[in-house]
C-alpha cells in the first residue's frame, strides 16, 4: 500500500473517530464529560472531513472503505437537525401570530454616535410588523435619553403590553436584559431564576401568558450564559497558552450553567397550562446537550418550515445557528425567516406560529 493509501486509511479511521464521539455530546450532561461538548460543537467539521475522506477511499478502492460510509449514515438523525428541508408558506389567520425574536446587541449602543444600528433595528421590526417580539441584550435608559428604545418599539408595534427583566446600572440609570412585547394582552407574566442570578449577569429568562383573539398562549423569552470570551479574568496571566486555559475554563462553565439552565426552563414549562412558544438566544449549538433537552420534547421550528442552514450568529466566532423557536405539539410553524441582516451580532429570527384546533 502506498504511503498516500496509508494515510487516507489512517484519516477515514480517526475522522469516523471523532464523528462518532461527535454523536454523544447531546446525551451526556457537560458536568459528567466536560470534553465531550466540544465535539459536538465540531461536529459539521468531523462530518465535512468524513465524507470527503471516504469519497477518496473509494476512488482509491481502499480496504474498510464502507466505514465512513457507515458512520455517516448512523448519524443520520444528527444530520436533519443541521440543515432544514421544508419550505412551508400559510396565510395568517385569527389562528396565529407573528414572532420576532433578535438578540439585538443593545441596539448597537457603544458601536458609533448615530445610533445606525438601532435605527435599522426599529426599520426592521417595522417592516416585519410582529405581533409578538423578543429582544434579547435589551437595552432600556430611564427618561431622560437621547438613546430610546422602549417608546418607539412599543410605537411601532402598537404594542399594548410588555415585560421586562434587566440589570439596572444606577450611576448610568441604564438597564440591560431581556424583553417582551406584545400587540395582545399579557393575563399573567414572570420569570424563571436561575442559579447564582447575580446582579451583573445578564442571562435571564422570563415569560408571559398571552391572549390572542380566542387562543391562549405561554411564551418563553431566553437568553442563556454566554461564554463572556472577552470580560478578563481573575488572574492577570498573559500569554497565549493562559489565554487559551482561560477560554477554555470560561467555555466548561458556559457549557454546565446552561444545560442547568435548561433544565430549569424545562421545569417551569411543565407548569403551563397553555401551549407553549420558547425562543430566544440559546448560546449552543443543535448538537449540544442544552438543544437536545428542548428538541426532544418540543418541535424545532426552523427545522419544520426552513430551508438551509439558518446560521443566526455572525460574530467573530463562528457558530452557526444558536438562535431557536421551540413550540409543542398544539401549534405549528410557518414562514420561518433567519434575517441576512447584520445590525447585531446575531440574525433576527421571525415566523408564523398557528394554532392547531381538531
Amino acid at each position: 500500500m502506498k504511503w498516500i493509501d496509508r494515510f487516507i486509511a489512517l484519516a477515514l479511521w480517526v475522522s469516523s473517530a471523532l464523528l462518532l464521539v461527535s454523536y454523544a455530546s447531546p446525551f451526556f450532561h457537560p458536568e459528567s464529560i466536560s470534553w465531550l461538548p466540544y465535539f459536538g460543537l465540531l461536529y459539521p467539521i468531523w462530518v465535512f472531513a468524513c465524507v470527503i475522506i471516504t469519497i477518496l477511499a473509494f476512488l482509491r478502492k481502499l480496504p474498510f472503505k464502507f466505514i465512513g460510509v457507515f458512520v455517516i449514515l448512523i448519524g443520520f438523525s444528527f444530520h436533519v437537525r443541521l440543515i432544514a428541508f421544508h419550505v412551508s408558506d400559510n396565510p395568517t389567520s385569527e389562528h396565529s401570530f407573528r414572532l420576532l425574536t433578535y438578540n439585538v446587541r443593545l441596539f448597537g449602543l457603544y458601536d458609533d454616535s448615530t445610533f445606525e444600528s438601532r435605527n435599522q433595528i426599529f426599520n426592521l421590526i417595522r417592516k416585519e410588523g410582529p405581533d409578538v417580539a423578543c429582544f434579547q441584550e435589551y437595552y432600556r435608559q430611564d427618561k431622560p435619553t437621547s438613546f430610546e428604545t422602549y417608546d418607539s418599539i412599543r410605537s411601532i408595534m402598537k404594542s399594548i403590553d410588555y415585560h421586562e427583566r434587566s440589570a439596572h446600572n444606577e450611576r448610568g440609570k441604564r438597564n440591560f436584559g431581556i424583553a417582551i412585547f406584545s400587540k395582545y394582552p399579557m393575563i399573567a407574566r414572570g420569570d424563571v431564576m436561575f442559579e447564582s442570578q447575580g446582579t451583573m449577569d445578564f442571562n435571564y429568562c422570563i415569560f408571559a401568558d398571552i391572549v390572542c383573539n380566542t387562543d391562549t398562549f405561554r411564551i418563553y423569552n431566553v437568553h442563556l450564559q454566554s461564554i463572556r470570551l472577552n470580560e478578563p479574568g481573575k488572574t492577570q496571566e498573559r500569554g497565549r497558552l493562559a489565554l487559551l486555559k482561560t477560554g477554555v475554563k470560561k467555555m466548561n462553565l458556559a457549557y454546565v450553567k446552561r444545560a442547568d439552565q435548561a433544565r430549569r426552563v424545562i421545569e417551569h414549562m411543565e407548569t403551563s397550562p397553555y401551549p407553549i412558544v420558547v425562543c430566544g438566544d440559546f448560546n449552543d449549538t443543535p448538537m449540544s446537550y442544552t438543544h437536545h433537552q428542548f428538541y426532544k420534547k418540543m418541535t424545532d421550528g426552523f427545522l419544520a418550515s426552513s430551508l438551509g442552514l439558518g446560521a443566526s450568529y455572525i460574530g467573530r466566532i463562528p457558530a452557526g445557528r444558536i438562535d431557536y423557536v421551540f413550540h409543542t405539539e398544539e401549534l405549528s410553524c410557518a414562514n420561518f425567516k433567519t434575517h441576512d441582516v447584520d445590525y447585531s451580532d446575531h440574525r433576527p429570527i421571525s415566523c408564523s406560529i398557528n394554532f392547531l384546533h381538531p
